[in-house]
């Protein structure tokens, strides 16, 4: 053999001889490459799962807030609604039209709303406000179909009719406590965006008024 062939011999088997030992660390190298991929992949979704743990705790308490905020304005409600226009009892006296008829329109659905019947009442102020639509009682009238409305879980009705009695009557006795059903109404509906905005018009434009502290503590739960 020639001394070319023999170098190119001996070439061939170092060259040979290195790959076959370098197979193997690029074998090795891989797998640690791949077992560093599987234990980060592993780490990440750990970290999502935690993330989305803390995200569903975070959201259970949220509702937790939101169902006490309910059953508080709830609570609300039903302790405005012991203000129905009731002739004896604690409750305020009635207004007085000096109209028999009218008056008695007007204390047929009052009694109905002081017996729990929701509907019937709101039927019967929704015809009270129809037939005498400048009567004393039409700010009463307006705040008890409203609340009827809401008692009887017609809560889209019950904010329309609280909303008309605050645009056309800012200045009635019953405007701070339709503005406080109507957020109640505003969060039966989900609509909290719209139950923040009545609760501060509360605060901001009847500042003295008893929902207004109502509304500061809700408003915080909010």
């Amino acid at each position: 053999m020639t001394a070319p062939t023999h170098r190119l011999h001996a070439f061939s088997a170092s060259l040979l001889l290195a790959l076959a030992l370098a197979t193997p660390t690029a074998h090795a190298f891989s797998d640690d490459e791949a077992r560093r991929a599987i234990l980060d992949l592993r780490t990440q979704i750990k970290q999502m799962n935690d993330q989305n743990q803390q995200a569903r705790l975070q959201l259970a308490d949220q509702m937790d807030l939101l169902r006490q905020e309910i059953a508080t304005l709830r609570g609300r409600v039903e302790e405005l609604s012991q203000r129905a226009p009731s002739a004896g009892g604690n409750a305020p006296q009635t207004t007085q039209t000096g109209d028999p008829q009218e008056q008695a329109v007007y204390e047929s659905a009052a009694d109905q709303y002081r017996n729990g019947r929701y509907k019937e009442a709101a039927s019967g102020f929704s015809d009270f406000l129809q037939s005498y639509p400048d009567s004393k009682l039409t700010g009463d009238a307006l705040f008890y179909l409203g609340s009827s409305q809401y008692a009887s879980k017609d809560f889209k009705r019950s904010i329309q009719t609280m909303q008309s009695l605050v645009k056309n009557r800012p200045n009635d006795p019953r405007a701070p406590d339709a503005l406080l059903v109507m957020a109640a109404d505003q969060i039966e509906i989900n609509d909290m965006k719209g139950a923040k905005a009545s609760l501060q018009r509360i605060i901001k434009d009847y500042p003295n008024s008893a929902s207004a502290e109502t509304a500061k503590s809700r408003l915080k739960l909010l």
